[in-house]
């Protein structure tokens, strides 16, 4: 460009002269300082291109090296955050072992203390009803000896004295010969009932038995039904809870009983507590109404289902469980039931004893309105 400009100045100042020599050395001097200019221009310009083409190089480079260094950082970042998600999974998975052993401590504590409970009462009232129980015949046979020497006496001597007739008025003589040896019958059965309690008792509790053995599972659970039948009686304001058994023909069984005993009797409980909240729940005429064709019941069936597992089946016409709930009913701690009743261990006990003591299931089935079935299956 400076090159054109030279010309058109030369070309100029010619024209007043009619020859470009004859232009005076200061305008000579002014055309060499513009062409030096305009050549140092150039030599500035290609100096300030090369210096951006190094400084775009420059930038370039370190573009990639900074593409690098933040793949290098994201790969970091990316490594660092697995390893603290696969430390939470950890942390996760302890706590859930940690829980599960305390679950585990706090019921074998329980069971222990149950055990040594239930033995030690089964124990003291064992020795006073063995002992009445013992009596009773004797007294039987006293009472039947006496009774017949008053009858032969009245045979003997028909016409008693005034004063011995006057007594036997007074004690009721009569009354007496037929309701002495009823009531001696009637402690009889009340001594046996005792006996059968305390038998229940001890076979609940299994203190002197080895932890695992062959059992009867029915008579557990008979034995389970009798400890809690003062809860299945009527009470003023509802009816009573009816039990029906469907024993299947099952073998001896290979277990825990005594734990196993506690998974009953958690279970019961559970239903007896959900067939009272719905009849609390019921005024008399609605609970007569209601309850008039379907009444208050816990159903109980057994029956093999493979050649290795055994069912134990337990369900009522209760309350219902919402199925919201129903995905933790086995977690420690949980319970729906108001302070100081429930604990929330009794199923997450039972769970364990079931899955991880006996290898088994332990499963929930409900519908509001209908009742709950808890489903037990458990190696034979």
């Amino acid at each position: 460009m400076h090159r054109l400009l030279q010309r058109q100045l030369r070309k100029y100042l010619s024209k007043y002269s009619g020859d470009i020599s004859s232009v005076p050395p200061e305008w000579q001097d002014f055309l060499s300082a513009v062409d030096e200019a305009y050549c140092q221009y150039d030599d500035d310009h290609l100096m300030i291109e090369r210096s951006l083409e190094l400084s775009s190089e420059e930038l370039l480079q370190a573009n990639n090296q900074l593409r690098e260094l933040l793949k290098t950082v994201e790969g970091q970042v990316a490594e660092r955050t697995g390893e603290l998600t696969k430390s939470n999974i950890e942390l996760e998975q302890a706590l859930i072992d940690l829980q599960k052993t305390q679950v585990h401590l706090i019921q074998a504590e329980k069971m222990s203390s149950l055990g040594q409970l239930i033995a030690g009462i089964a124990h003291e009232i064992n020795n006073p009803v063995n002992f009445i129980h013992g009596n009773l015949s004797y007294l039987r046979t006293y009472t039947v000896n006496l009774l017949t020497f008053i009858q032969l006496s009245q045979q003997c001597y028909p016409e008693m004295n005034l004063e011995m007739q006057r007594m036997a008025e007074d004690i009721e003589l009569e009354f007496v010969k037929d309701d002495l040896l009823k009531i001696i019958q009637s402690v009889e059965v009340g001594t046996n009932r005792i006996r059968e309690i305390v038998l229940s008792l001890k076979n609940f509790s299994h203190m002197d038995e080895a932890e695992f053995k062959a059992v009867d599972i029915h008579q557990g659970i008979d034995n389970t039904l009798l400890i809690l039948d003062h809860r299945l009686k009527f009470k003023s304001s509802s009816q009573p809870i009816q039990i029906i058994k469907q024993y299947g023909d099952l073998p001896l069984i290979n277990c825990c009983p005594g734990q196993l005993n506690q998974v009953f009797i958690n279970i019961l409980a559970n239903a007896i507590d959900a067939i009272e909240e719905v009849q609390l729940n019921l005024i008399p005429d609605q609970l007569i109404d209601q309850h008039s064709n379907c009444h208050a019941f816990i159903s109980i069936s057994t029956k093999i289902i493979s050649d290795r597992y055994v069912q134990i089946a337990i369900a009522d016409n209760g309350a219902g469980i919402p199925e919201a709930i129903q995905q933790q009913i086995f977690n420690p701690f949980f319970t729906t039931k108001t302070v100081g009743k429930g604990t929330g261990m009794g199923m997450a006990i039972s769970y364990q004893i079931i899955t991880k003591k006996h290898k088994g299931q332990l499963t929930c089935a409900s519908t509001i309105g209908k009742g709950t079935e808890f489903i037990i299956q458990i190696p034979m």
